[in-house]
Parts: structure tokens; sequence; C-alpha cells
């Protein structure tokens, strides 16, 4: 076996970056923290998806998961151990706001306020994600981000959680991934709340730009010095061929999955050939709306996985192109994602030439391999461990080339509850036992901590 400190092929060194480097891992509540019942927490919408026969592939939930919600103290030692200075994680909605008009549940509040106190007595910075899609059940039953009114009910959210954070936490992240709440959850039904119409979609991710745009200077409001921005899941897009067709397909694509999100929230409003494209569905927007979505923020959040190979593809829905799977030969994850770290740099270099944010963070980045416990206990990820490298790499390059990148946040601290796959899939740097919740550090965990104990 490797040692977890072998320098792997095109791994950095810590000196390579700046000493005031942000090193993290993300996580997020409802893929972690369990205790779904407990101190006024109220139903989620991926409460109710996950007790739906069907939508979670090995017919679990959340409601345990890794059990973080009474762990946090031995889950913020392994960071601090592992040499993380930052940290990011999400607070559940349902555990703070228990029904509308309702005061906030100080319970909730009382765990976070633990939790990032934790996190500063382990001098890890605390990260916040506001929205992890963890909607309360309760507002999906009132037609949820569909409903302009969701817009009002999360700004109230915002407002008691910096109220009661934003004198110890600085870093806010409004809203990750707002495609997957829209198009995953409210076209193609495999996120929660499982709806399946591109109108409903399109309106739903209006309204998620629009809470974003509005809980930005709510957010600076209460928090003196607050640094705020938003995390988006983008890829590097190829087209299948040079055929114009192909071409053709990846501009359309381009259009919804990757402008549709950056041009309005730098002022450029929603793409006017995609708007043409989709005619009908197009959201109602109402006066100032696309004024507030472009608010300036401090940072831009990028989660990076893999590329996308967009082909024509007439009649699919809903712009007649499709995404293909990694090309024959790919080297390929668990989840059947291409490895590529080359093209994490060509993102982060078309983001910055694009849009210029004065700051990008890379809010996520990781891998799902088959982990397997040896007899000794170990967790001799190597695949993890090389994939980590060579990102870390590629974004050095980007660094090297201009790209102001001020930090890294591998995804994930720890094993955890994977959405629709449920506990079939493992991110972690981490591993879980689910029956025992035993923590143990995976060679991937090894060695990003032997990278972080390099001089800077």
């Amino acid at each position: 076996m490797t040692t977890p400190d072998q320098i792997e092929p095109g791994a950095p060194a810590r000196s390579d970056f700046a000493r005031d480097f942000l090193w993290g891992c993300a996580t997020s509540s409802y893929q972690i923290e369990g205790a779904a019942s407990e101190d006024g927490r109220v139903e989620s919408i991926w409460d109710r998806f996950a007790a739906t026969p069907g939508k979670v592939r090995d017919g679990s939930s959340g409601a345990v998961a890794c059990d973080h919600y009474h762990r946090w103290e031995e889950d913020m030692g392994i960071a601090r151990d592992m040499g993380l200075n930052a940290y990011r994680f999400s607070i559940a909605w349902p555990r703070i706001m228990p029904g509308v008009g309702a005061a906030p549940n100080q319970q909730g509040l009382d765990f976070y306020s633990r939790l990032v106190d934790g996190m500063l007595e382990r001098g890890i910075q605390p990260w916040a994600t506001l929205y992890h899609w963890d909607l309360p059940q309760y507002l999906q039953e009132r037609g949820g981000w569909a409903e302009r009114d969701t817009v009002q009910r999360y700004l109230e959210f915002v407002d008691a959680v910096t109220r009661r954070l934003g004198d110890r936490v600085q870093h806010w992240i409004t809203h990750n991934e707002p495609w997957c709440t829209a198009i995953l959850g409210n076209f193609e039904g495999i996120h929660a709340p499982g709806l399946t119409d591109f109108r409903t979609a399109l309106q739903v991710c209006h309204h998620v730009l629009l809470s974003h745009g509005k809980a930005v200077p709510l957010i600076r409001n209460n928090v003196p010095g607050a640094r705020v921005g938003i995390s988006l899941s983008l890829h590097p897009l190829r087209a299948a061929s040079d055929s114009a067709a192909d071409r053709a397909a990846m501009e359309r694509h381009d259009g919804l999955r990757y402008r549709w999100f950056l041009d309005p929230l730098h002022g450029r409003g929603y793409p006017a050939s995609t708007l043409e494209q989709i005619g009908d569905a197009a959201p109602v927007v109402h006066e100032g709306d696309m004024e507030a979505i472009a608010v300036a923020t401090d940072f831009m959040g990028v989660n990076y996985y893999f590329p996308e190979t967009v082909a024509d593809a007439p009649g699919h829905e809903p712009l007649d192109a499709r995404v293909l799977p990694p090309p024959a030969g790919a080297e390929t994850t668990a989840m059947g994602w291409e490895v590529a770290p080359e093209g994490l740099g060509e993102l982060l270099g078309r983001i910055h030439a694009d849009y210029a944010p004065q700051e990008l963070y890379i809010t996520e980045n990781g891998s799902c391999y088959d982990d397997e416990v040896l007899a000794d206990g170990t967790v001799n990820d190597v695949q993890r461990r090389r994939y980590l490298a060579r990102h870390l790499g590629a974004m050095k390059d980007a660094i090297a080339a201009g790209v102001p990148v001020k930090g890294y946040f591998a995804w994930s601290l720890v094993d955890n509850f994977e959405w629709a796959e449920g506990y079939l899939r493992r991110f972690g740097l981490v591993h879980i036992d689910y029956k025992t919740q035993q923590r143990r550090l995976k060679e991937s965990g090894k060695w990003y901590r032997a990278f972080l104990r390099q001089p800077t």
C-alpha cells in the first residue's frame, strides 16, 4: 500500500498557494445531521420525498444519516486534526422556522450557535450555506419555490439566522446549486419535491435567484463586514461533434445550464436566445426583479465535478439537446462521472474571462468510489486521492493564469446521505460505518492532512 503522504502525479505543494488560502471541506445539513424530529425540527421536502416509495434507491432517508447533530464535536475534531482552516456547512431551514408566522425555533438556533463556537474554538472559519435544498414541507404544500411568497419566507429565515450567528460568521452562501433546486427537483423529478413541469421549474429558478438578490443586502445589514456569495454547479461544455447541429445544441444547452444563472447574476438578464427558445415556459418576472438579482456579491462559489458533452437531440425536452455519457474508455467515478481535472481549469478560465468575479472559491469538488474497509481498518481509496491531487494541480494552474481563486472545499468531509442514491454512494474523506457511526479517516483524508501540514 502506498503511504498517504506519497507525492501524487500532478499534485502541487501547499507552498504553491497563498499563505491565506482557505482549505476546507463541505457538507450539507440534510445529508449528515440526522435528528430529523428532535428539538423542534419540522418535516422537509426531502423527508417527504425519501418516504415516498421508489424515490431513493435504497429506500433510505436522512433521518439519522451521520448523526452529526449529536456527534458534531467529534466531526469538528476530525476537521481540526486534518488541518482544515475553513468548513462549509448548511443550516436546516426546518430546524429554524417551524411554520408560517411562527417565531424562530431557539433550539435549532442554539445547535448552530454551538457548532459555530466549536469551529472557532478549533481555529476553523465557518462558511454557512443558507439553503441546501431542505425546504420546509409546509411551504411546499403552499406551492414551494414556485410561489413568490416563498421568497419572503426565505428572507425571514435568513434574518433569524444571521441575527443569531452574524457576530461570529462572516461568510455566507445564499444558495447551493439553484440548477438542482429548479431542474432536478421540479422538472426531472429526481430530487425533492419530485415535480416534472418545465414551466414550474423555471419559475422556481427565478424565485430562488430573486431570494438570493434580496438576501444579500439583508445579510449585510445584519452582519457588518459580511462577505456574501452564491454557489453554482457548473460544467465546461463540449459539442459531441464538429457538426453544426451539435454545436448549436451545445449553445442551447449552455444558455439554460450556464448563462441562465451567470448572466442575470451579473446584470445581463436572462439570455435572449434562451427566452425565445423556451417560449411560454418563461418565468413571470416583476418590475425590479432583475435589478435585485444582479446585486453585487463578494465572491462566487463554483461546484465542479465533470464536463458535459452535448449532442443535438430533436424532441428531447426541453431544448432538443442531450447530455451524452462519458466517451468510451474515459476514466469515471462510481457515479459514472468523467474524471477531467483539466475541465476545472477550463471552467474557471471561462468564468473569469466572461464575468470577472472579484473572488472565486471552489465550494465543492470531489469523487465517489466504492470504498472498502480492509482487514486492518484502512480505506485505501487511492483513486479519490489521485482525483484530489490532480484537481488541486488544475486549480494551481488556473491561479497562475490569473484566475482569483481564494479557497477550496473538498466534497465531502464525511460519507453521507447522497440524495436519491441514499447510502449507496460515498464521497467522504472520512468513512462512516452507518451501523455503528464509527468514523475512519480514509487514505485520501490522510493525504489531504499531509498536504495541509506542508510548509506554506
